[in-house]
């Protein structure tokens, strides 16, 4: 997909933004409130250029994980979209510390047909990890995915994610827009089964998204965005 979320997923989505757009999220983690994830997402247009910023911050007072990033996208012809990112990792453990760990990702969109966009993404390929006397490792990850319109009103996106040291996991969903302004939103992941719905609303250029994913043992996680595109 190519909005200002794709900072936080796969980063050459942002490199199709032609005006500069900022949005906020928050997520409650299975509905315990001390258990939440907050991330913030920034692209501006320069030149042949789209600069992008990312924030992310998961956990407890006890146990926190914070994460920025910063993203150099491009265009290299309307059908092909590239990106490369650097991160920053914080984890946070009361009565160990503190450590840190940088990690970069890489990103490619095509556009294969008409109504159908390609697309692949890694990050983390060689494996950071906070410190030279911790064993936590930044998990790497790599993923393939696509995403067809069959009409101004519907678009479905499938993607498949690796990460290391633990099993595949097959994703799909879809986009149904009732009216121009207001969307309809679901889909589900296999491992673990999950189910997911929501809608995004377009005021102008103000955008609100909701969405809730259910999980079969921990239940359910409420999420809300709201961006701006200037």
């Amino acid at each position: 997909m190519q909005d200002v979320w794709s900072v936080q997923k796969n980063q050459a989505g942002i490199a199709a933004l032609k005006k500069p757009i900022a949005s906020l999220a928050y997520e409650n983690r299975f509905l315990i409130k001390e258990i939440s994830t907050k991330s913030a997402g920034v692209a501006i247009p320069v030149n042949k250029y789209v600069l992008g910023a990312a924030f992310q911050s998961y956990g407890v007072n006890a146990y926190n994980e914070t994460r920025g990033g910063l993203t150099l996208a491009r265009a290299f012809s309307p059908k092909l979209l590239t990106a490369i990112s650097v991160n920053y990792h914080q984890l946070q453990i009361t009565n160990y510390g503190n450590a840190q760990a940088f990690s970069v990702e890489v990103g490619v969109q095509y556009q294969a047909l008409k109504n159908l966009w390609l697309a692949a993404h890694i990050a983390n390929p060689n494996s950071s990890k906070f410190g030279t006397n911790t064993d936590q490792i930044i998990p790497a990850h790599i993923q393939f995915g696509g995403s067809y319109t069959f009409s101004d009103k519907l678009i479905i996106s499938t993607e498949f994610e690796k990460i290391l040291d633990s099993q595949a996991d097959f994703k799909t969903g879809l986009e149904y827009k009732v009216i121009k302004a207001f969307a309809l939103r679901g889909g589900v992941s296999m491992n673990p089964f999950k189910q997911y719905a929501g809608f995004g609303l377009e005021l102008q250029d103000l955008m609100f998204d909701f969405g809730i994913s259910s999980h079969p043992i921990l239940g359910y996680s409420p999420q809300i965005s709201l961006g701006y595109e200037f």
